[in-house]
């Protein structure tokens, strides 16, 4: 049931940018709004205590790792197992969670001579990636309302074997 505007004892206040810590009222110092976007982001920092560390699949060092997210998990996944059938150096690894990324990405992403991002966008992941990690990640980049093909996703990364 929701409230009706104005009844004793169940009023709420709204507005401001930003609530005091611990009182909860509305409040417009900027000391306290620094404090507060920090306190938030302790917040998603700590998050990561409880995402799982992100699996590599195939060799944990190696040539290339291509990293996807979402809906490129099965394109890039049946992909890297063709290459590898071939031997080639090629790993792969699905990210899950965007924010806060898994604890051990960094030292993943470290392991590889060359990262390549397969995105159904611009490359925002790609972007977050580089900057982040400040390494020098590989956007592939597809727009057009399609998934991508297997032969599409083996012929970038037989760019860089």
């Amino acid at each position: 049931p929701y409230a009706i505007p104005g009844t004793p004892g169940l009023e709420h206040r709204i507005g401001g940018i930003e609530k005091q810590h611990l009182t909860g009222n509305v409040n417009y110092d900027p000391e306290n709004h620094h404090f507060m976007v920090k306190l938030r982001q302790e917040k998603v920092d700590r998050a990561a205590n409880d995402i799982p560390l992100i699996e590599i699949f195939g060799e944990p060092v190696g040539k290339v790792l291509v990293l996807g997210w979402g809906s490129t998990y099965g394109s890039i996944t049946t992909a890297v197992e063709k290459l590898q059938r071939e031997g080639k150096p090629v790993s792969s690894a699905h990210l899950r969670y965007l924010n806060p990324f898994p604890k051990n990405l960094g030292e993943v992403l470290r392991g590889f001579e060359t990262v390549i991002i397969p995105e159904m966008n611009l490359g925002q992941l790609c972007t977050m990636i580089r900057a982040k990690y400040l390494v020098d990640a590989i956007a592939f980049s597809k727009v057009k309302g399609r998934p991508f093909q297997i032969r599409e996703i083996v012929q970038k990364v037989e760019e860089y074997l």
